[in-house]
């Protein structure tokens, strides 16, 4: 792991996330509408997040397990314990998080959930560890196991490699996975792969994350030190004086005639100027410019920038004729394709992100929203006049005609 990420940077990253899906959420829920468990387990798409924010929830029970223990009572009797480990149990039947509560619990979770894909050393022991402990056995890193999606495998490789109910300091398992980690590289899942589940909820890039290289400014410092060293050349200009008693030569202006010679100089300087002339029509002649204009026309016809333009207007126009003309080849694909029964059913994960990230803004709930209404529609006219006079018009589908049709495609084969 060469790459060092800013704490800062990932922190605020999982309050941004966390605030938006919050938004979605609680926006079209009445005045003090709460999450139970099961709402927790499926709110976002994102599996690791949700599984994260339950962790988060054991582990505050556990703490309040701990704060109850005193030393008047016997809470290692077994009938005390079997009371405690069922009112655990109903308890977490009885989830109940009102957004204040649950949006700093997704704040974490999505926070952990890039730290898992990107340090994996770290959240080994923030999340596998026992609460309070400095050692564990294997039975309790595979029971916190259950709450990691990301980089399952490799967590799980480096548990199955670990002496049975034997308990570990906790600096010698830290040390031992981060030797592990390295040996086993391959096994890492790549960190675009969460990253992109994420951007449909947020965008989120490792370039953002990471920490500032350092700026070395200071060694500007030595150059003043080798500026006085020219000063000790200064001392040049005195024999310079000297040489100006050389006066000598001005005696002899009998020299005129060598003056005569410096008259074919002349004559033979007249040339050098000419071709100063040629360079000076050289310059302002425009022919090269024009040239490459023409060399651009010919290679390329019609990529000048008002024919762009034109082109772009053109498009925005006739966007609603270009979904009108889809009928007709839609149609006959329809034909070729299965029907589907549900467009929610239908659209791939891939495709997803696409229509969420191209048509939808990268908006992940009104995406959901969109589509839910279109299978609700009766016909393909009325979930094509949806699309034409609502969505196209609502998101500015200006150039995304091929994800445009892609969906038409799929309605045409839901209402086949």
């Amino acid at each position: 792991m060469q790459d060092t990420y800013s704490s800062a940077q990932l922190q605020d990253y999982g309050r941004r996330l966390a605030t938006r899906v919050c938004d979605a959420h609680f926006s079209t829920q009445p005045v003090g509408a709460t999450l139970d468990g099961p709402a927790v387990l499926r709110l976002t798409p994102v599996r690791q997040l949700n599984l994260f924010v339950v962790q988060q929830l054991l582990a505050q029970w556990t703490q309040e397990m701990a704060r109850l223990r005193s030393p008047y009572f016997d809470y290692e009797d077994a009938a005390v314990r079997q009371t405690l480990t069922q009112l655990m149990n109903l308890l977490s039947r009885r989830i109940r998080l009102t957004r204040a509560t649950y949006e700093p619990l997704l704040a974490q979770a999505a926070t952990d959930t890039l730290r898992a894909a990107l340090e994996p050393v770290a959240i080994f022991g923030d999340k596998l560890f026992p609460v309070d402990q400095a050692s564990a056995t294997p039975a309790q890193l595979r029971d916190a196991l259950r709450y990691t999606e990301v980089n399952k495998p490799l967590f799980q490789s480096f548990i199955d490699s670990l002496p049975a109910d034997v308990p570990q300091e906790r600096d010698y398992l830290l040390n031992r996975f981060r030797l592990h980690t390295e040996a086993h590289y391959k096994e890492l899942q790549p960190a675009e792969q969460i990253m992109h589940e994420l951007s449909a909820l947020l965008p989120v890039y490792a370039a953002d994350l990471r920490e500032p290289a350092p700026k070395p400014a200071p060694a500007e410092v030595s150059t003043p030190e080798s500026k006085p060293i020219p000063a000790a050349a200064a001392p040049e200009p005195a024999p310079a004086r000297v040489v100006e008693p050389t006066p000598a030569p001005t005696p002899p202006p009998p020299a005129p005639e060598p003056v005569s010679a410096p008259e074919p100089v002349a004559a033979v300087a007249t040339p050098t100027p000419e071709p100063e002339p040629q360079a000076a029509a050289v310059i302002p002649a425009p022919a090269a410019p024009a040239e490459r204009v023409s060399i651009a026309e010919a290679v390329v016809p019609g990529n000048r920038l008002h024919e762009k333009l034109a082109s772009s207007n053109a498009k925005t126009e006739t966007l609603k004729e270009k979904l009108a003309q889809t009928n007709a080849p839609v149609s006959t694909l329809a034909d070729v394709q299965p029907k589907v029964e549900s467009l929610r059913n239908a659209i791939s994960i891939n495709q997803r992100f696409s229509f969420i990230n191209e048509l939808f803004n990268g908006e992940n709930m009104e995406y959901h929203a969109a589509i839910e209404h279109l299978d609700s529609l009766p016909s393909a006219d009325a979930a094509r006049q949806y699309v034409q006079d609502d969505l196209a018009q609502r998101y500015q589908w200006v150039r995304k005609d091929e994800h445009v049709a892609k969906l038409l495609r799929l309605i045409d084969r839901k209402f086949a």
